[in-house]
Formats: C-alpha cells, sequence, structure tokens
C-alpha cells in the first residue's frame, strides 16, 4: 500500500512540474534545459500518439503542432527519436511510438 501511495505521489509531482511547461491550451510552450524534466515533457507529448500505429512524417508534424506553442517543430520531432520514444526509418518517412 506504501509503495502504491509513493507513485501516486511521484506522479502527481511529475503532472505539477509538466504544469510549468504548458500554457493556458495545455501547449507546452517552452522546454526545460534539465534532461530529465525535458523527458517528462515529452513523455506527456508522446501519450498523444497511439501505441503500435505507424505514422507519416506530416502526421507526426500535425500532432506536434498541436500540442507545442514555440515553433520548433523540427527539434521536438528529432529529439523524441533521440530519446527513443520514437523509432524513424532511415529516411524518415515513416514514425513509431516506442
Amino acid at each position: 500500500m506504501y509503495y502504491i501511495l509513493k507513485c501516486k505521489k511521484k506522479s502527481l509531482k511529475g503532472e505539477k512540474m509538466i504544469q510549468n511547461y504548458l500554457d493556458k491550451d495545455n501547449k507546452i510552450f517552452i522546454l526545460p534545459k534539465k534532461k530529465n524534466k525535458r523527458m517528462q515533457v515529452y513523455e506527456y507529448l508522446i501519450d498523444k500518439f497511439e501505441q503500435d500505429r505507424i505514422y507519416t512524417e506530416k502526421e507526426v508534424n500535425i500532432i506536434i503542432n498541436d500540442n507545442h506553442s514555440f515553433n520548433d517543430l523540427c527539434l521536438i520531432r528529432r529529439e523524441l527519436v533521440d530519446y527513443k520514444l520514437f523509432s524513424r526509418l532511415d529516411n524518415g518517412t515513416c514514425y513509431k511510438r516506442t
């Protein structure tokens, strides 16, 4: 029971931290500099993608654009792959959530 309460506390703390990087429309407006916080923000974003679905680059761009407001689509897409939250074909045509 203690473990479950501790996990819930951690997830609530993470959700509260993420709110610092979301605007009033729940769009990411800035990325944290610290890697662990940035990962939490990217995990928030990756939840917008379906598991086991293959996306075209255009579909990925649309979802990312719908969920951020600071206009750096390429950085976000590249880091989702670099942090292994997405896998991508070498030619960049297909993406899949990992």
